[in-house]
């Protein structure tokens, strides 16, 4: 897959083997194309409650 680097930065970052058994369970639940986007959208999610709060 061709990164539109324009819009997109890649970002290297490592988790703890528990976090990543409980990203892949997010992923498979709510059925997203891959791990990157259940990354994603888990963060987007923080940020959104952080600036409600």
């Amino acid at each position: 897959m061709v990164v539109d680097k324009s819009k997109n930065t890649q970002i290297l970052v490592t988790f703890p083997n528990e976090m990543v058994e409980d990203i892949e369970e997010y992923w498979h639940k709510k059925r997203l194309k891959n791990r990157n986007e259940a990354i994603r959208e888990l963060v987007q999610k923080g940020i959104e409650k952080e600036s409600s709060e």
